[in-house]
């Protein structure tokens, strides 16, 4: 179900946030609807309103991260994403403060949460999500740029786990490094030290 649509939001939410807490502790097999239920401050039948079973609130969970990731973007930001094959190259550098910021922010607001996905990487099925990240925004863009089609998954695991490793650090620190010194130092990781032009 999308719980966009539903009457019962707030109590789907509810849940969604209660399954995120609940894998802190243990692995997905092991939660039970009664489990999700008690820390959602909900009944089973109210569950059952809104979910089939365990592997259906995971879905709509995954939607859930997703979307609260996409509310921190601007609209603007938004509508290159929407329109890769046809926007100006020069729109097509994501590395820069217009999306780090953002992305910084989510991250560094929903700590917690990125640390239990990291470490259930597989519950929540990151290798699909790369999967639709690489045929809906990597691939057009990359095609854009010219890059040999043999040469484009190594081009998107390179800025992927870069970027992903340097935010794990952060986030082991508490993120206590500024955001925008964080943005600045994936900036020079990508670009170099004095930075590099992105082509026009």
């Amino acid at each position: 179900m999308k719980k966009s649509e539903s009457k019962y939001f707030n109590t789907a939410s509810k849940m969604d946030e209660a399954l995120i807490k609940l894998l802190e502790d243990k692995s997905f097999e092991y939660i039970t609807v009664s489990d999700i239920c008690k820390q959602a401050g909900v009944n089973r039948s109210t569950f059952y309103l809104h979910y089939e079973n365990t592997h259906d609130l995971l879905e709509e969970t995954t939607r859930y991260l997703f979307d609260s990731f996409l509310s921190y973007f601007s609209d603007n930001t938004k509508a290159v994403a929407t329109n890769l094959t046809e926007c100006d190259l020069s729109e097509l550098n994501f590395i820069k403060e217009d999306y780090l910021i953002p992305y910084l922010t989510y991250f560094k607001n929903n700590r917690r949460v990125f640390s239990t996905i990291l470490a259930h990487s597989k519950t929540f099925e990151t290798e699909k999500v790369f999967h639709r990240l690489f045929q809906n925004i990597f691939d057009p863009i990359l095609s854009r740029f010219h890059y040999p089609i043999a040469d484009r998954k190594y081009v998107m695991v390179f800025y992927l786990n870069g970027i992903s490793a340097i935010i794990s650090e952060w986030i082991k620190d508490d993120c206590e490094k500024p955001i925008e010194d964080v943005s600045r130092i994936i900036q020079e990781c990508i670009f170099g030290r004095y930075g590099i032009q992105f082509p026009n």
